[in-house]
C-alpha cells in the first residue's frame, strides 16, 4: 500500500497528516459512529464527484445526521487536497463523524459539532500481470451486519474477511449469505454467464457501489447484456467470468476462485471490453468540467 500524501483536511483546515488530531471521545473512535467515501482522482479531477457525495449524504441520513457541507464546499475541500498534494492521480478518503461529546453515551444521539476529516493517497498500482493473468479470490460466509448499504466506518467484519484472502495469497474474499452472492469484502462482484453480466440487486445486504453503476452504464454503451439479479453460489462457481470493481482499482478479472480456475482460467472477453470502455470513460471525463 502506498504511503498517504502529506497534507490532510480536518475541520476546516489543511494540516500535515502526521499532525492531524481528533478527540479520543470522538464517536467515530468510540462507536464507529461515522461514515466515509473513497473516490479516485484522475489527472487532478475527482471521478464521479456527484455520485460519491450523494451516497455520503445518504449514509449520513441513515445515521440521522444532516449533510455537513454543500457540494460547492466539498468541491473546495477536494480541490485543496489535490492542489496541496501535487495533483495527478490519487484517491481521496472523506470521513464524517457525529463528533465528540464529553462522555460516553449510547443515546440520545448528541447534537455536537461534526468531525470532518479527509486525506489523499496514491492510487494502488494495477500491474500488467494482474491485467493479463487476473487475480485469485476465496469465498466465505458473509458475517457483516444487516445494513451494509450504509458506508459506515464499522468495518471490522470486512477487515477479518479480507484477511482470509491475504491468508490464501488471494486478492479478495467473495461473500455468500444463505447460499447467495452479496459482494466482496471491499469490492462489488460481477459474474458473466452466457455473455450476460449479472450482479446482485441493491439491498440492505450490499453497498450501492459507484463503480458498479459505472459498469452498468458502460455495459449499456457496449451493447453487453447486464442484469441486476440474485446470483447463487452455484452460479458463481460455474460462471464463465468473474470480475470485481471498486473505486481504487476500477475492474479486475478473477481467474481463480477457491484455488480453481474461473472459466478458461484467463481474463475473459466481456471483462476486456468493460476494462477498455472504463479506461476510455476516464479519458472522456478528463475533458469535461470537474464539478
Amino acid at each position: 500500500m502506498a504511503e498517504p500524501l502529506p497534507i490532510a483536511y480536518l475541520n476546516g483546515s489543511y494540516v500535515p497528516l502526521r499532525e492531524a488530531r481528533v478527540s479520543p471521545l470522538d464517536r467515530a473512535f468510540l462507536y464507529a459512529d461515522s461514515v466515509y467515501e473513497v473516490m479516485p482522482v484522475y489527472a487532478g479531477r475527482v471521478f464521479r464527484f456527484r455520485e460519491h457525495f450523494e451516497r455520503l449524504d445518504r449514509s449520513l441520513g441513515e445515521l440521522r445526521m444532516r449533510p455537513v457541507y454543500a457540494r460547492e464546499q466539498w468541491a473546495r475541500v477536494c480541490d485543496g487536497l489535490i492542489e496541496r498534494n501535487g495533483r495527478g492521480d490519487m484517491y481521496i478518503y472523506v470521513q464524517v463523524s457525529r463528533g465528540a461529546e464529553y462522555g460516553r453515551n449510547h443515546a440520545p444521539l448528541p447534537d455536537v459539532e461534526r468531525t470532518v476529516f479527509a486525506f489523499a493517497s496514491a492510487l494502488p498500482p494495477v500491474t500488467r500481470e494482474r491485467l493479463e493473468r487476473g487475480v485469485a479470490a476465496v469465498t466465505a460466509e458473509d458475517t457483516r451486519w444487516s445494513r451494509c448499504d450504509i458506508k459506515s466506518t464499522a468495518l471490522l467484519a470486512n477487515v477479518l474477511l479480507k484477511q482470509l484472502a491475504v491468508d490464501a495469497n488471494a486478492t479478495e474474499t467473495i461473500l455468500l449469505r444463505g447460499g447467495m452472492l452479496t459482494e466482496g469484502a471491499s469490492t462489488t462482484v460481477h459474474v458473466v454467464v452466457a455473455g450476460e453480466i449479472r450482479t446482485p440487486p441493491k439491498s440492505h445486504s450490499i453497498l450501492s457501489g459507484t463503480t458498479r453503476d459505472v459498469v452498468s452504464e458502460l455495459a449499456a454503451r457496449e451493447g453487453l447484456p447486464f442484469r441486476s439479479t440474485a446470483v447463487s453460489a452455484e452460479e458463481l462457481r460455474r460462471a464463465d467470468e468473474i470480475f470485481i470493481a471498486a473505486a481504487t482499482i476500477g475492474t479486475l478479472p478473477v481467474t481463480r476462485l477457491d484455488d480453481r480456475p474461473v472459466g478458461a482460467g484467463v481474463p475473459g472477453p466481456v471483462w476486456k471490453r468493460i476494462y477498455a470502455a472504463y479506461e476510455a470513460y476516464k479519458r472522456e471525463l478528463a475533458a469535461t468540467p470537474a464539478y
